[in-house]
């Protein structure tokens, strides 16, 4: 079924015209670079190139597509301003070019972006404005103030002179890339950039595979293009922020249904993992929407291998916040598979923990959490460093044969987000607890914001916390709610606006938390 909301797209050769003539080189003076990836191309025996979209002059595609717009204006609308609604990218490519041609800027951000992009956005010399915890709030914000001002707005994705801008990151690769360039892999959100370099490419080399990547929880194009309609997600997962789109756009719909070959999507730990591969090939730190192309070449060629020729990856940006290396940094060895989180049953006897160690051999162990539950056996938190599946299988097995009680964990999200920082054993005082994930937007007071609106009916039996420098803060939260009392807590679970889920009979906490 056809989007009704959709206007008439543009052909592919409308599009390679318009990216032809697009002014990009006004800021770009050189191509940005499409470097061989010499350690990605070893491991997976295949010829990568990385498309450093990262190094242009706000560390991102972004500049392309919003310069392109900015000059198809006439000089009437220059000499209105313009005003973008974004959380980081697009405002700085935005700013920007504003500053480049002197004209007046306005940019709305949410209250959640991190503060790395708001100090870019304010040196480039736009005013700002922070409103609302996501981009809808911000766009909303912004196109009330645009129709009281009559500043232009300038959309991230859904307008085809942006897309022509993005385009013409298809056009370098055509010209850079090997001549046997056989599939291109591009990051996913609202679908300016997968549809620009889509059409640009398909019209000239239709043999070579587009290939979308999606974040996980973000995956609003793959699902619309499933459905035959753009669908509005109710959330999205914000690990990726700038991927992080509930709808995509009615122009980028139509294009990527009839341009892209295959949409992937990858996890919070591939991101990592990929993150680390790009720092590795070019010692840049790429921010997680900007590692994603990676992280979906790796998928593809685990799962179905990657097509015939040369493979190249969009590394679309580098806009990352500090605090986020840390996280980063934890989960990447996950997302290589370097890293098992393992619960292992062991007796509660003297020299329990020598044999166990021993059980382990000579690999290196990078986390061990116990505490004493009962007289008789303990589960034991353990993370160990492996060289992939393959060594984590003989492991795990070898471990059983030993008369072991073995669960791993390394693709469980509560045990690697939360409970590898918590485990404590069971507690024999907690009564009738309950165990509930939340997520709620991060900003000054958030976390005594979200307390207040949790209220005091129930105890807190249970509460861990990270702020790992995100949109959004995560919490574990253990109440004590008798049986009775169940359906009126989940009531005010939905009215409090949080996304949130029950975790009290997930494996990771029945193990380690003593959820019951």
């Amino acid at each position: 079924m056809n989007d009704p909301e959709a206007p008439h797209f543009p052909a592919g050769e409308d599009l390679l015209r318009r990216a032809l003539n697009a002014r990009v080189s006004d800021v770009l003076a050189e191509p940005t670079a499409l470097d061989r990836a010499t350690n990605l191309s070893i491991r997976l025996n295949h010829d990568v190139r990385l498309k450093r979209e990262d190094l242009t002059p706000v560390f991102s595609f972004k500049l392309r597509g919003a310069y392109n717009r900015i000059t198809a204006l006439t000089s009437e609308e220059l000499s209105r301003g313009v005003i973008a609604a974004s959380a980081g990218n697009h405002a700085q490519g935005v700013a920007f070019a504003a500053r480049r041609l002197g004209i007046a800027c306005r940019i709305v951000m949410p209250r959640t972006t991190p503060s790395i992009k708001v100090a870019a956005v304010r040196r480039l010399g736009a005013a700002i404005d922070l409103v609302g915890d996501s981009y809808s709030d911000a766009a909303e914000y912004s196109a009330q103030v645009a129709a009281e001002t009559g500043a232009v707005q300038i959309p991230p994705y859904d307008d085809v002179d942006v897309i022509a801008g993005q385009g013409t990151v298809g056009l370098e690769i055509l010209r850079q890339a090997p001549r046997d360039l056989g599939s291109i892999f591009v990051p996913i959100g609202g679908g300016g950039l997968i549809s620009g370099v889509a059409a640009v490419v398909k019209e000239l080399r239709p043999h070579v595979k587009i290939v979308g990547v999606h974040s996980s929880g973000s995956e609003a194009m793959k699902r619309s293009i499933e459905a035959g309609q753009r669908l509005r997600l109710d959330r999205v997962s914000i690990f990726a922020d700038g991927v992080a789109v509930k709808q995509v756009g009615a122009i980028t719909f139509e294009l990527c249904r009839n341009y892209v070959d295959e949409i992937i999507t990858v996890s919070t730990d591939e991101i990592c993992a990929a993150i680390q591969d790009a720092f590795e090939d070019t010692r840049s730190i790429l921010e997680p929407a900007g590692a994603l192309s990676i992280a979906g070449m790796k998928r593809r060629h685990a799962t179905l291998g990657l097509p015939p020729g040369a493979a190249v990856a969009i590394a679309s940006g580098a806009n990352m916040s500090f605090a986020k290396l840390g996280y980063v940094a934890e989960r990447a060895e996950m997302g290589q598979l370097r890293e098992a989180i393992l619960v292992v049953t062991i007796p509660e006897v003297p020299g329990a923990f020598l044999e166990f160690c021993g059980a382990i051999g000579d690999r290196s162990v990078t986390e061990f959490n116990y505490r004493l539950g009962s007289r008789t056996s303990a589960d034991v938190f353990v993370g160990v460093e492996v060289a992939g599946s393959e060594e984590l299988q003989a492991l795990c097995e070898g471990l059983r044969a030993k008369g072991y009680v073995c669960d791993d964990l390394s693709h469980d999200d509560l045990a690697k987000t939360h409970v590898r920082h918590i485990v404590g054993g069971r507690s024999a005082a907690a009564r009738d607890e309950v165990l509930y994930s939340f997520e709620f937007p991060e900003r000054p007071g958030a976390l005594f914001d979200f307390l207040r609106s949790l209220g005091a009916r129930w105890n807190i039996s249970l509460f861990h916390y990270r702020n790992h420098g995100s949109a959004y803060g995560r919490v574990l939260c253990g109440l004590e709610v008798p049986p009775s009392d169940r359906a009126e807590l989940n009531r005010t679970l939905d009215q409090l606006g949080f996304a949130y889920e029950d975790e009290t009979e997930s494996p990771a906490a029945r193990l380690l938390l003593g959820s019951t």
